[in-house]
């Protein structure tokens, strides 16, 4: 494969060259994995409020209840607060991946400052999610804080991922190993991504699922045509990633950049084929976690995709690149 152009080298003050620099041991690695794990459970735990009409079983923040932390035990009581209080408690389970996260990546002081940097944005965007869900429970559900409560959830996911990614590499020079087409659609596609994701808020806040039980929507506009909109965008991400396919498999590209565009393809279909299913049977519960679930995903294989197109100038351990799933690159 002809070679392809260097990106340009960071010059933020902190960054050094690798120098032969081998990835810590294994669980700091796993800390990482938990972390994107546990960003992506409280994901569907958050949709499992919603899904249920319990978003507010709580009726205040932090506090579930006027003097004491855990749902009140009476007569009436229904099982809204129990949903509700186990999305919070998960959230202090989060916050303690978050913290190791944090712990074990910046004490790597052999690494970027970069890099470290990003090792502490799991734990600054629990904390803003903490912030945000409460406001959301004393604003009763506000749309927007709503919206906004899962989006800063997929930035978190990505930024999870990327660092998953990024352990497993040295700090060297960029290298790019797709040809310039499959940069261009790789950098179409990030704003894309985003443009699905905030009408795919939209489309399930103008509808039923409203994670309040007397409130049938947050949004007060046409569902239908929401969603019309909402898949006008997907195809336009699906021709996107469809042609990225092509690109990478016709021009100069390494294969991990090749697989990680397959992947892309793929979760992008499974994730529209749930959203289809979803609106024709009617948006029931499960296949609307399910397509949660699937968003979180996307997000992952977006970012795994975007990372794959370059490689450092010192190569990571064998079995360390971008999850462990691709095989060495033969660029």
């Amino acid at each position: 494969m002809s070679s392809a152009p260097t990106l340009p080298r960071s010059t933020e003050h902190g960054d050094r060259p690798a120098g032969g620099r081998r990835p810590r041991p294994t669980w700091e690695r796993r800390i990482l994995w938990a972390n994107l794990v546990a960003q992506i459970a409280i994901v569907l735990t958050g949709g499992a409020v919603r899904l249920t009409g319990s978003g507010l079983g709580c009726s205040t923040w932090p506090q579930c209840e006027p003097g004491q932390f855990t749902p009140a035990l009476q007569d009436a009581t229904s099982w809204h607060p129990y949903i509700e209080f186990g999305n919070r408690t998960l959230t202090g389970v989060l916050a303690l991946v978050a913290l190791a996260t944090a712990w074990a990546v910046w004490t790597r002081r052999d690494r970027s400052r970069s890099f470290r940097l990003l090792g502490l944005v799991p734990l600054v965007g629990v904390a803003l999610q903490a912030l945000v869900g409460g406001m959301t429970v004393l604003f009763e559900l506000h749309p927007g804080l709503v919206a906004g409560h899962f989006l800063i959830s997929m930035t978190l996911v990505a930024a999870s991922t990327a660092l998953l990614i990024r352990h497993g590499e040295t700090d060297g020079d960029p290298t790019a190993v797709v040809g310039p087409l499959a940069r261009r659609l790789t950098a179409a596609l990030v704003p894309l991504a985003v443009v699905v994701l905030v009408l795919g808020v939209v489309t399930t806040g103008s509808g039923p699922h409203s994670g309040d039980a007397d409130v049938g929507y947050r949004f007060a506009l046409d569902p239908a045509l929401v969603a019309r909109v909402h898949a006008g965008s997907v195809w336009l991400y699906v021709a996107g990633v469809v042609a990225l396919v092509v690109a990478v498999h016709r021009g100069a590209a390494s294969t991990a950049a090749r697989n990680a565009a397959l992947l892309l393809l793929a979760v992008t279909a499974l994730q529209g084929l749930i959203g289809y299913v979803q609106y024709f049977a009617g948006l029931p519960e499960l296949l609307v976690a399910a397509h949660m679930l699937g968003a979180s995903l996307l997000v992952v294989a977006q970012v795994n995709q975007v990372l794959s197109t370059r490689e450092r100038s010192q190569p990571p351990e064998p079995g360390l690149k971008a999850f462990d799933l691709f095989p060495p690159s033969t660029h």
